[in-house]
């Protein structure tokens, strides 16, 4: 299972929790490998190239699809390269400020974005990442022109809020939640059009009422290269289906900080199709080239 991240992210931990829990099912070795590099696009390329038994299968998360999105040398393409087997999880993402920053929920974050234009800032761990596109999204639902600062790390980017460089951050709940918890950081909404199971007293940024259809999760699944045997196909989509609906495997996801949520494998490819239109849409509104 090539996990396209480095060790101890996101995508390694849910990786290798359904790993696990593959490898007690099937009964042989389920091999985690990281393939980091390039939004992810790295581990990705090893997929599409592997052999198409089923035996190599890969990590997908909404970073791969906007990578995809920021890209126009890959190669291979991203919407026939892969036969989708089943979504694992969505997570949340949050908007924080520091806590002497003077606004507390969304409809004050518009309304001084839109008194001040230009003047405000949001800061994201990083250029094209989930979290840039989800603030990029949020400006464009808004109507508000709020600038965008990058950084490398979430670390780095909650160091700048902390020290007023920046003024919001778009970043994931799991990321966040110690400071939010800890009164570092405050907390003014959620990105998805439902609360968050860890953070229930944060409202959805569509609760203002001034975000039509904003709803922005991320994602984690499993996928493997074109043409695998239906066969194979279908056994690997129950195996995973059925290690979801274990109760320690669940409880070992929700506590990674996501939602366990199992897919068929016609689903998970309808999903993956839904976000590349959505966040192509998303990058050309914003007027962001394909690098």
């Amino acid at each position: 299972m090539i996990v396209p991240f480095g060790p101890g992210g996101g995508a390694d931990i849910i990786g290798r929790i359904i790993a696990q829990a593959m490898q007690e099912r099937l009964g042989q070795p389920v091999v985690i490998e990281n393939r980091p590099g390039a939004g992810g696009t790295i581990g990705n390329d090893a997929v599409a190239r592997a052999e198409k038994d089923g035996y190599t299968l890969g990590v997908m998360t909404a970073g791969q699809i906007i990578a995809a999105v920021m890209s126009k040398s890959l190669r291979y393409d991203t919407l026939t390269a892969f036969d989708p087997v089943a979504q694992i999880a969505t997570a949340g993402l949050m908007i924080v400020t520091r806590p002497d920053f003077p606004v507390n929920n969304v409809k004050e974050l518009i309304a001084a974005a839109k008194a001040s234009p230009g003047k405000l800032s949001f800061a994201s761990p990083g250029f094209g990442a989930t979290q840039h596109f989800t603030g990029e999204l949020f400006r464009q639902a808004a109507g508000i022109n709020i600038l965008h600062v990058p950084f490398r790390t979430s670390p780095e980017a909650i160091a700048a809020l902390l020290g007023k460089q920046v003024d919001v951050l778009f970043d994931t709940v799991s990321a966040l939640l110690g400071q939010v918890q800890s009164g570092q950081l405050k907390a003014l909404a959620v990105t998805g059009k439902d609360r968050f199971p860890a953070v229930p007293d944060v409202p959805a940024a569509i609760e203002s009422g001034l975000l039509p259809g904003y709803d922005v999760t991320t994602w984690y699944g499993i996928f493997g290269p074109r043409d695998i045997p239906p066969a194979i196909i279908a056994r690997l989509n129950k195996t995973i289906n059925d290690s979801l609906a274990d109760q320690a495997v669940r409880e070992r996801l929700t506590k990674a900080g996501v939602v366990v949520k199992g897919s068929t494998p016609e689903a998970f490819g309808k999903h993956l199709a839904d976000e590349y239109a959505r966040w192509n849409k998303v990058r050309i509104a914003a007027g962001i080239e394909q690098q």
